[in-house]
């Protein structure tokens, strides 16, 4: 069996020990006020983490470039409460139309 396979079955087996240890836990542990916010925080830590990356990182470097300027359409599309879908089709056609002009 191939190196990659054995990685394969070594990360199904590992989340599914994750997530058998998530599902033992006592619930007077997931009741407690701290586990509850650091469980509601997590998410939105890794999803913060997760668009700064792909909005600032080339490979190894820091760039200000039209995924920048797609993302302050996003936050001003949110400000004026706009769907879901609106938000990521105005970041997009921005970030899409600085590139095409040349600016990014």
């Amino acid at each position: 069996m191939s190196t990659v396979w054995m990685a394969v079955i070594a990360a199904c087996i590992g989340c599914y020990i994750a997530k058998i240890a998530g599902a033992s836990v006592p619930h007077n542990i997931l009741d407690k006020p701290v586990v509850k916010a650091t469980s509601d925080a997590i998410p939105i830590a890794l999803l913060s983490a997760l668009v700064a990356v792909q909005t600032f990182a080339v490979g190894q470097t820091l760039v200000i470039d039209a995924r920048f300027a797609g993302l302050l359409a996003a936050v001003v599309a949110l400000l004026l409460r706009a769907p879901f879908i609106i938000v990521v089709l105005v970041a997009a056609a921005t970030a899409a139309a600085l590139r095409h002009f040349g600016f990014a």
